[in-house]
């Protein structure tokens, strides 16, 4: 269900004065940031950053930016161009309209990002934190979804987010400072049915931050990966959106119910010639045939959203004051889990590799001959190997080598040997690995 209240007006109470009266967003001891991140405190008070946020009219996007300026923070929130418009944006916050900047961006078209950083910069004189929450999926078999929402989703989620950072990481290097809060999610950690190409998105992203984390750390660039689990709209006391404020949106309910006595935010958008319904930026497809059926695994992801409407276990809110302190924290993670779903199925997911691994550690495959180990061809009368003649390497360590910075002296033997056949001539033994 949308949020109810009315976008800020002149005869409104100011937005920041409304979110200070809010329980949600008071500093609550009990969320704080570990002091190993050295977040801000009472000892540790903040100065002022310049926050860029990207999809900024969606529930975490807009409970950031409300966090934000309740802390005093200078904000450019940057909405979707398909959802609203730049007046709406820009009238967001009147109260707050010396620390809030609103513009219109399309993150898979680079020049709209480069017009952007330009805007922001031009309004504030700099950006020391970019939080990515743009992002959208398809809920359906893999089957079923089309090459064209496919593509979409890897513009918007992969590419979108790596315009970004191509775009804006030149800035962040030349002042030696920046910090990217990149929104992905569970599904960034382990495969959910029904959302296959969603997952693979997400998949993508973890593996451009994690590597990107180790090229940009000498700049002083700190990136980390916000992965919420169920986040629940719980900020109707607080401002609501340009696009739920009824400046663009131009949506009208689903046909889909949630379950008895729940209610969800359900919206339709067109897609071709059929309506497809959206649970809050998930569209929904309707199932063929072989994936119709009401147990369907294919329909896990539906089921899902549709069984918690708005009641996640998760609070936006308090997740959006986190990631404000994750905004200011000197030692940031490389990735922040928020709430008990994001951590209990994170965890299993590593667990039930870790078992895997175990299952199967026993299956290797030498990369060439002579790089055997245990294979029973020279075994010790005993039956048993001593430590001298494990130690093939001849370091006194007992192991036969591969230690890193060892040459492994029997393939050096092995190439000089095909070496030296080659070139008398003679037929050099090729073998699969």
């Amino acid at each position: 269900m949308p949020d109810t209240c009315p976008k800020p007006t002149a005869q409104t109470s100011p937005p920041e004065r409304r979110l200070s009266q809010s329980s949600h967003l008071t500093t609550d001891p009990k969320l704080t940031l570990p002091a190993t991140t050295d977040p801000p405190s009472s000892t540790n008070p903040p100065s002022p950053k310049v926050w860029l946020v990207f999809g900024a009219t969606g529930h975490m996007g807009r409970s950031i930016v409300k966090a934000a300026l309740q802390h005093n923070d200078l904000v450019c929130a940057v909405g979707r161009t398909s959802e609203t418009s730049i007046t709406a944006m820009q009238d967001w916050y009147p109260a707050a309209n010396d620390r809030f900047l609103g513009l219109l961006c399309d993150v898979r078209i680079r020049e709209t990002v480069a017009a952007v950083l330009d805007k922001t910069m031009a309004r504030f004189g700099r950006i020391e934190v970019i939080a990515n929450c743009t992002g959208y999926g398809v809920i359906g078999a893999c089957e079923d979804q089309d090459e064209f929402e496919i593509r979409n989703q890897f513009e918007t989620n992969f590419m979108g987010t790596l315009n970004i950072i191509q775009l804006s990481l030149p800035y962040f290097r030349e002042r030696q400072e920046g910090r990217y809060l990149i929104f992905s999610s569970t599904s960034g950690a382990l495969g959910v049915p029904g959302l296959g190409p969603y997952c693979a998105t997400k998949y993508a992203v973890e593996g451009l931050i994690e590597s990107m984390l180790y090229e940009v750390d000498q700049y002083n660039i700190k990136p980390t990966l916000v992965e919420p689990g169920h986040l629940r709209r719980d900020d109707v006391h607080s401002a609501s959106s340009p696009v739920e404020s009824g400046s663009g949106g131009g949506r009208t309910n689903a046909k889909l119910k949630p379950p008895a006595g729940q209610t969800t935010q359900t919206q339709t958008q067109t897609h071709g010639d059929a309506d497809l319904p959206l649970y809050g930026h998930f569209k929904v497809l309707r199932p063929s045939a072989p994936y119709s059926s009401a147990d369907a695994p294919a329909k896990h992801a539906q089921r899902l959203v549709q069984w918690y409407g708005n009641n996640q276990p998760t609070s936006v809110v308090k997740a959006a004051e986190l990631v404000w302190q994750l905004g200011h924290s000197s030692y940031p993670p490389l990735r922040m889990l928020l709430g008990t779903y994001a951590v209990e199925s994170v965890r299993d997911r590593l667990k039930s590799v870790t078992e895997e691994i175990e299952d199967w550690k026993h299956l290797h495959y030498p990369a060439i001959e002579g790089m055997e180990e245990g294979d029973g061809e020279n075994p010790d009368k005993d039956g048993e190997g001593d430590a001298e003649d494990d130690d093939d390497d001849g370091d006194g360590d007992g192991y036969e080598g591969d230690e890193v910075g060892e040459v492994d002296v029997r393939r050096e033997k092995g190439q000089l040997v095909d070496h030296a056949k080659a070139v008398k001539g003679e037929d050099v033994d090729m073998k699969d690995d």
